[in-house]
């Protein structure tokens, strides 16, 4: 494929989104949260009117809730006790995982893969993430679990509009040994991380997000100021591609090394930290299939 511009990346990513504006709708009762949320005049109330219309959504936030990956103490029965011990933000980034699951149903990548799998990998990268914020001590527990549950959203995208194309771009990744962004840019003119970024910004997720989602294998070209959240999810990437949790060919040729820690103030102890608490860290994955 010739060499494009970044006005030409960009434009493939928004005509590509557009092509699949009715299937990557952002369903209504995540869109209804994540507007409660944002507002600042909103409270914990209208987010427990809007979650309570669905009890199944509800069932599944509070399998989470009562787990290991919080550790509060007793039973939460409701939603609004889980607000008061949780905050809003941090019911909303569940509620926002346990519906946004509905759209990666169905599709299918290659080499093997179900898209079940890519859901997977995308919650484990958020618990992970999270991990490392939590050992930080910086107040971006929740927004790093959100940014790694999102940061490969752009594949919803591809998928739908290149179907063919991601099942050879899968195949190719999986038997060799170039890195899977460089067989996309190579094949569609644009990668998952570009694709995602323009699906976070028609979903109005927050700036960081999206930054999350267009910088998660390159969080070094980002300014000094918006690092840290998207070193945060690379190296979860890298340590779930590394474990094998779900779909795994994105950062197989990637190191924790390359994203620069040290430069955002993450020593290498937490990070070997998150390696080891892996397995216990994605059981919350089954909670939030």
């Amino acid at each position: 494929m010739p060499s494009v511009t970044t006005s030409d990346v960009r434009a493939i990513a928004e005509s590509a989104v557009l092509q699949i504006n009715n299937i990557a709708t952002l369903p209504e009762i995540t869109a209804r949260i994540m507007a409660i949320v944002e507002d600042p005049n909103s409270s914990a109330a209208e987010l427990h009117r809007v979650v309570s219309h669905d009890p199944a959504l509800v069932a599944r936030i509070l399998k989470v809730v009562n787990s290991a990956f919080y550790g509060l103490p007793g039973q939460i029965a409701s939603i609004e006790r889980a607000i008061v011990l949780l905050g809003l933000t941090a019911v909303k980034n569940l509620a926002v995982a346990a519906s946004l699951g509905q759209l990666f149903r169905g599709l299918r990548l290659g080499a093997g893969y179900t898209a079940k799998e890519l859901w997977k990998h995308c919650i484990a990268v958020g618990v992970a993430a999270r991990d490392l914020a939590a050992q930080m001590r910086v107040p971006l527990q929740d927004e790093a679990f959100l940014a790694g549950m999102i940061h490969d959203v752009g594949f919803i995208v591809a998928i739908q509009v290149w179907p063919d194309k991601v099942a050879s771009i899968c195949e190719e990744a999986a038997a060799g040994q170039q890195h899977f962004c460089d067989i996309e840019r190579d094949t569609l003119g644009v990668d998952h991380q570009i694709l995602g970024a323009a699906l976070c910004e028609k979903w109005k997720f927050p700036r960081s997000c999206q930054l999350a989602a267009s910088h998660h294998h390159r969080p070094t070209e980002l300014a000094d100021n918006n690092r840290l959240l998207t070193t945060l999810v690379y190296i979860a990437d890298t340590l779930c591609c590394e474990a094998r949790e779900g779909f795994d060919l994105t950062a197989r040729h990637q190191t924790v090394e390359a994203s620069e820690p040290s430069a955002v103030g993450l020593d290498v102890s937490c990070v070997e930290h998150t390696r080891r608490r892996l397995p216990e860290l994605v059981k919350t994955v089954a909670l939030l299939q």
